[in-house]
């Protein structure tokens, strides 16, 4: 292939990508043109992601960068999303640094099995467990957040109905799980291994099977693990909250009868 052919095809590739992007970001109204980030919270965000894998996997800094891929694939992201939205300059000034970007993601995407969407909002503390089949497109996670391998985060539905889901913060996802389409993930929920979640699902609630049903609400408590874990006033208050109403002792169909 010429040079001339070769420069062609990488920008055509590049067109196509960032075109494919942008219908991506329409389905989500959450991410907006006014949305920005700086570089300090981005770099604050780096800290807690590695923090988390300090404190979930109890291994030194250098073995979690050779022995967790999906750390990679994380901090790749974070700078990656801070290109797409930059407080500090106009991103019209990053756009060709984007094509360099993508290009690197592939690779990324080949060592780490993750493809993580730069236009996504992910919250502080993310953990990516284990390599393998991870795509993530342009949604809204919350802080702390757990993800198996095999999870696909994506859109679905037709017209007005489609979209993506948005999370809330302390939610774990295991492996093989689709959660899929315009839903809301609450605070604190478990999404159990191979679940196809296409129903927004409240706070605490445990969901397995195909189609994910809520078999109970005992949470993500025992899943999630971060520094000061114990003394998070927001994870306290849900978890005081839980073990109120398992006092209490309602069915599960009572409970499902006032949600709404």
């Amino acid at each position: 292939m010429a040079v001339g052919e070769s420069g062609f095809t990488a920008f055509g590739f590049y067109i196509q990508f960032y075109s494919q992007f942008n219908q991506v970001k329409k389905s989500n109204p959450l991410i907006s043109q006014t949305y920005r980030i700086s570089l300090k919270t981005t770099w604050q965000n780096i800290l807690s992601d590695l923090s988390r894998y300090r404190v979930t996997d109890n291994r030194s800094y250098l073995a979690l960068f050779v022995m967790c891929p999906g750390l990679i694939a994380g901090l790749y992201y974070r700078i990656g999303h801070w290109m797409w939205y930059p407080a500090e300059l106009n991103p019209t000034f990053l756009f060709p640094l984007r094509a360099a970007y993508i290009v690197i993601k592939r690779l990324i995407e080949i060592y780490a099995g993750a493809s993580l969407s730069p236009q996504a909002r992910i919250g502080r503390g993310l953990y990516v467990g284990h390599f393998g089949s991870i795509f993530i497109g342009a949604t809204t996670i919350g802080e702390n957040c757990t993800l198996s391998h095999e999870v696909t985060i994506g859109v679905a539905g037709r017209s007005d109905k489609r979209g993506l889901p948005q999370f809330g913060d302390r939610v774990f996802i295991g492996a093989g799980a689709k959660i899929i389409g315009p839903i809301n993930i609450g605070n604190d929920v478990a999404v159990g291994a191979n679940a196809v979640v296409t129903m927004d699902l409240p706070d605490c609630a445990v969901a397995v099977g195909i189609p994910a049903k809520i078999t109970s609400y005992k949470g993500s408590f025992d899943f999630v693990l971060y520094k000061d874990m114990e003394s998070d006033p927001l994870r306290m208050n849900s978890l005081n909250e839980r073990e109120l109403w398992q006092s209490s002792r309602p069915s599960l169909q009572a409970r499902e009868k006032v949600l709404p």
